[in-house]
């Protein structure tokens, strides 16, 4: 206990802040009589955990003006020395000397500003306080503590103007107020906030000391109206009596407990390890700071043959002073320094238990009367300020980590930076967007380049074969005149041979030009590929268009494939002229006659396959490309988001399905089932033609009707009859359903 009382303070460092304040000079020593009770008497500043103690004299009332009227007052007051003189007789006088001695005529703002104002500021500050009024019944402990002031506003309390100061200095978007309004009577807690609640434990933390009342209401305050009306509450609760001394005594000791929390940022300084005038500072810390204020109205004490208790007043009297003994004898031993301090004694001392000996700031102010009368209860009055001058408690502010600020703060800054990140995701998803709109326009633009080039060189290559064929046919045909003018001579052999070998010369010479044309337009596509090759490497990331592109490039190349088998067949055809000049050279040899209808037979014989070649042309292109693209890939051109390329796709699914060959293959691979989306899913009408038409193909047979009646064709049917507008597309719709009705069983 004596470390509790030498003013070091314990725990942790981080969180004990030492109450500072500035030093006072101590008065000189006015003369034998005066009694010191320490050196921190003299020096109220000295030891910030001191108890202060204040005097307070009540002026006269009416009754003492009366009886006392022949008497002088036995107390006298030097205000400005802070001394008391207690007088024994007219010649003989004790002095006391308090930290404040307040007249009869000081204000009650005055009391506030050197009693409570300090304990307020610390409190505000972090500190627990207390203030506390003792003294004999009817010297105005309740009015110095809990006057409302309703009727004037200097008469205003200790309590209502606590509460103005902290209310002026918090902030109501992170403080907040809590009170509670207590009485013990007869040893009983009871809530005056809540009179059913009228026995409230005592609980004491066995590690830090704290003292709570767990049962005790405790009620939330934003303003100074609510307080007072809490005031109001709890004084119309408090038991008081009629006596002697005083009309209204109070018959218990009063307790306002006002419960504050403050959050607080505190910053931490690292100075230099140089040792210069740089420092770095850590993030600030959040911290909540609790802190307590209780305002005690004990209630007073008295003799009884002085009062008049009697009866209950008389047990209720007995209480009092019984409480209030054991307070003094605490006071006692810790102003001695005893090892054991008697607090269990009683309740009361067990509630003041951290306002004496423990870590609050303790003011208390002793009232005192100035009738002769009673001059021995004002005697032991100032003997109980005097000893209660001797304690210290150790100031210590109590701070704890402010997890749910912190936590409010980090979801903050959290959702900032999902705000923040959702920011920078839509933007780069736009900037995205808009590059693969660009290389999207670029590669369909390369596109397009490619594909005139590619189908001028294919015309190109078309009139060129032409025209070569068109210039064989005027050349064998003006052969053949020749032979006609020659057919006279019979004796002339070698010139028509030579001829024969001059016009195999200049076939080769075409064929040769051929060979050379059809490698300039090689090396041209060549050329436009690398080109593509280069914007796709420069526009590559992985995008879905990019493999459509070349996909439609391996087309092109398969298209090029076919115009080089154009090209062999074309070589061929020419190595059959030569052959035929060759037969037309030995025919030579023979009659004439026999020439001309070999002649005559070779020259049909050339245009027969010409025209059955042509007539044969479409057929193979369809079979060539459903044999080098596939039927899988031809049907995944369906789901193509280009219209044309989904337009020529389902022309071709719808070609092949004309073919009983092909109508197996095709509903093996799913062909049935995108013909019947391309039905549900698209609005163009030239879709919805083309695989109308196609399902009337597949239709034809039985077991693919059952197909389609079991997909709901029919149904898709009848919809897109109902929404056509074209006549051609009614016609296939019409001839899709004939061929299902066509089967006995629908």
């Amino acid at each position: 206990m004596a470390s509790n009382r030498n003013g070091f303070q314990r725990g942790s460092a981080k969180f004990d802040r030492p109450l500072k304040s500035r030093p006072r000079p101590s008065s000189p020593s006015p003369g034998s009589a005066l009694r010191r009770p320490n050196a921190a008497a003299r020096n109220g500043d000295a030891v910030p955990g001191r108890v202060r103690v204040a005097v307070r004299l009540r002026p006269r009332n009416a009754e003492e003006m009366m009886a006392d009227a022949d008497f002088a007052d036995c107390v006298e007051l030097q205000p400005e020395l802070k001394r008391l003189k207690l007088r024994r007789n007219n010649w003989d006088s004790d002095t006391y000397e308090f930290d404040e001695v307040l007249t009869e005529f000081a204000s009650q703002k005055r009391v506030y500003e050197v009693v409570a104002k300090p304990v307020v500021e610390s409190v505000l500050d972090g500190y627990n306080g207390t203030v506390m009024a003792y003294g004999q019944t009817g010297t105005g402990k309740t009015f110095t503590l809990g006057r409302l002031g309703e009727v004037d506003a200097s008469d205003r309390g200790i309590m209502v103007r606590s509460m103005e100061d902290i209310f002026a200095d918090l902030s109501p978007d992170t403080d907040s107020v809590t009170v509670s309004y207590l009485q013990l009577y007869m040893e009983t807690l009871q809530d005056l906030l809540n009179p059913a609640n009228d026995n409230i434990p005592i609980v004491e933390d066995p590690r830090s000391g704290d003292v709570s009342m767990p049962g005790a209401t405790l009620v939330e305050i934003t303003d100074q109206h609510s307080f007072l009306e809490l005031l109001r509450v709890g004084e119309a609760n408090r038991i008081a009596a009629n006596t002697k001394l005083n009309t209204e005594s109070s018959r218990s000791h009063a307790m306002l407990m006002v419960h504050i929390k403050r959050s607080v940022l505190e910053n931490e300084d690292m100075s230099s390890q140089n040792g210069d005038a740089s420092h770095l500072t850590k993030p600030s810390k959040p911290l909540v700071r609790k802190s307590k204020l209780v305002v005690v109205d004990l209630a007073g004490s008295e003799r009884v043959h002085k009062s008049g208790s009697e009866g209950h007043m008389l047990e209720e009297a007995k209480s009092i002073n019984l409480s209030l003994s054991s307070l003094g004898k605490c006071i006692n031993a810790l102003a001695e320094n005893n090892a054991h301090v008697p607090f269990r004694d009683s309740k009361l001392t067990r509630m003041l238990r951290d306002s004496f000996g423990g870590t609050a700031r303790t003011s208390l102010i002793v009232t005192i009367g100035p009738s002769p009368r009673h001059r021995g209860e004002t005697s032991s009055t100032i003997l109980f300020g005097q000893r209660a001058m001797k304690v210290e408690n150790m100031l210590k502010i109590k701070e704890e980590f402010d997890y749910k600020s912190l936590s409010r703060k980090l979801e903050i800054q959290l959702d900032k930076l999902i705000a923040e990140n959702e920011r920078q995701q839509k933007a780069f998803e736009d900037e995205v967007e808009k590059v693969n709109f660009e290389a999207q326009c670029r590669i369909a633009e390369v596109e397009r380049n490619f594909a005139d080039a590619l189908e001028k060189e294919r015309l190109k290559c078309q009139m060129e074969y032409m025209e070569l064929v068109k210039e064989l046919e005027q050349k064998l045909v003006l052969n053949q005149e020749r032979h006609d003018c020659n057919s006279f001579v019979a004796d002339n052999e070698e010139g028509p041979a030579s001829s024969s070998t001059d016009d195999v010369a200049e076939v080769k010479m075409l064929l040769e030009t051929e060979r050379n044309r059809r490698k300039a337009a090689e090396e041209e596509v060549e050329h436009l590929k690398s080109q593509l090759g280069k914007h796709t490497q420069a526009e590559a990331g992985g995008d879905v268009e990019i493999i459509k592109l070349r996909n439609l490039l391996e087309d092109e190349a398969n298209q090029k494939k076919r115009l080089e088998e154009e090209i062999i067949l074309l070589r061929s055809q020419l190595l059959q002229l030569n052959f035929e000049a060759d037969q037309m050279r030995r025919c030579l040899d023979g009659s004439s006659g026999s020439t001309y209808s070999a002649m005559d037979s070779s020259t049909t014989q050339v245009r027969h396959s010409q025209f059955k070649d042509v007539a044969n042309g479409q057929k193979s292109s369809v079979a060539t490309l459903f044999e080098q693209v596939g039927l899988q890939k031809i049907l995944s051109l369906l789901e193509s988001d280009d219209a044309n390329v989904r337009i020529h796709a389902v022309k071709v699914v719808a070609n092949l399905a004309a073919e009983e060959a092909n109508q197996k293959r095709i509903v093996e691979a799913g062909g049935l089932t995108s013909l019947l989306m391309l039905l549900r899913r698209y609005e163009d009408e030239t879709v919805r033609r083309v695989a109308a038409g196609a399902i009337a193909n597949l239709a034809m047979n039985e077991a693919n009707q059952e197909l389609i009646m079991a997909e709901g064709g029919i149904t898709l049917l009848s919809m897109t009859a109902s929404d056509a507008e074209d006549p051609q597309t009614l016609r296939m719709v019409a001839g899709a359903i004939a061929n299902l009705c066509g089967n006995g069983r629908y």
